[in-house]
């Protein structure tokens, strides 16, 4: 973790110097199958358990993600940046959904983390696809973008926890930390923002409906981003909240329109209010800018443990076109494209 004040002078380098990537190996990827179309990694290095760590089934740490070929990059920076900062980077699991079935996907993550203890489950992207209504960006109408609705019921069984997080972060303190929030019985677990204008994320068709305007009654509904969420997945599969979920995405759908951001507001619909608050830090979101022009954005004053870049601006694409953010540079170090000069050279 790391900790940040808007006061200080100095952003560029601040997780370099804290948390130093001293030991990447320079050898590119080997590549059984040729794939044009996916970016090439080089390969991390083997990040090994300390003496502290256990070797059970009760020590795994789940980790969900969707593997996006537009966002593979991303990926690979996320994974690496958890298991550099983790104690026990061998007991993390993760387990990525994707709609595309194709096996180069999977050998680039392997050939790239030789080591890696993972699971790729397709996602059937016709389960979604007649349920998704066009929102203001054209990458939040992705049925891959809907995945994390069902999650746990892609996920087998026995994993009845998991993180789930955006292929736009990097995680700069052991995740572990995350992992063993006390859930408190709810299903969700994430940084609550209530300060955010909770009423923009609904439609006014939605506030003037005198029914649909008292969703919220007995509850104190607050804005969480779902790029970031602890969740019990057995409990969200025995209490069906996909269906709750899928209710309300018909509502938008084929009644009226109540909502402009794709898959989030249907997930505050049936869930604001009713998280378990995770302490801020574990979700520096916003880097990305907003959802139309993607400009830059600056950190906010306190701890760090995630940084998050949500909204339209990705700092891969922002780095390419010689247009960073000074944030970006703080992704920079985790990046292993295969032709990347931001941090590494030939």
């Amino acid at each position: 973790m790391v900790f940040w004040s808007s006061t200080s002078p100095i952003l560029l380098g601040l997780l370099l110097l804290l948390h130093p990537i001293n030991s990447i190996r320079l050898g590119l990827v080997r590549r059984g199958v040729s794939t044009p179309d996916l970016p090439q990694f080089r390969e991390a290095p083997a990040f090994r358990n300390g003496q502290e760590c256990g070797s059970t089934e009760a020590d795994c740490i789940n980790v969900a993600m969707t593997l996006d070929a537009n966002y593979l990059r991303g990926t690979m920076a996320a994974v690496l940046s958890m298991l550099q900062h983790s104690k026990c980077p061998e007991n993390l699991a993760f387990h990525f959904l994707s709609s595309n079935d194709a096996p180069e996907l999977f050998s680039t993550i392997k050939s790239t983390f030789p080591y890696l203890n993972m699971k790729i489950y397709g996602f059937e992207s016709n389960r979604v696809r007649g349920k998704i209504s066009k929102s203001i960006r054209m990458a939040l109408d992705q049925p891959l973008n809907y995945a994390r609705i069902y999650l746990p019921d892609s996920l087998p069984e026995d994993v009845q926890r998991v993180i789930y997080l955006d292929s736009d972060i990097v995680v700069v303190d052991d995740i572990a930390k995350l992992w063993g929030v006390d859930m408190e019985g709810k299903v969700v677990a994430a940084p609550e923002y209530c300060h955010a204008n909770f009423r923009l994320y609904f439609s006014d068709m939605f506030w003037k409906d005198p029914v649909l305007s008292k969703t919220f009654k007995g509850r104190k509904p607050c804005y969480f981003n779902t790029g970031v969420m602890v969740m019990d997945v057995d409990k969200w599969r025995k209490e069906g909240y996909t269906k709750k979920v899928e209710e309300w995405m018909r509502v938008q759908k084929q009644e009226k329109r109540i909502y402009h951001l794709g898959s989030l507001p249907p997930f505050l619909l049936v869930l604001a209010g009713n998280i378990k608050a995770v302490d801020h830090r574990w979700n520096q979101h916003g880097l990305g800018g907003d959802n139309f022009e993607g400009k830059c954005r600056s950190l906010h004053p306190g701890p760090i443990s995630l940084l998050h870049w949500s909204g339209k601006g990705k700092p891969w694409l922002r780095l390419d076109s010689r247009k960073p953010c000074i944030v970006d540079h703080l992704w920079a170090p985790y990046d292993l494209y295969r032709s990347s000069t931001h941090f590494f050279e030939e």
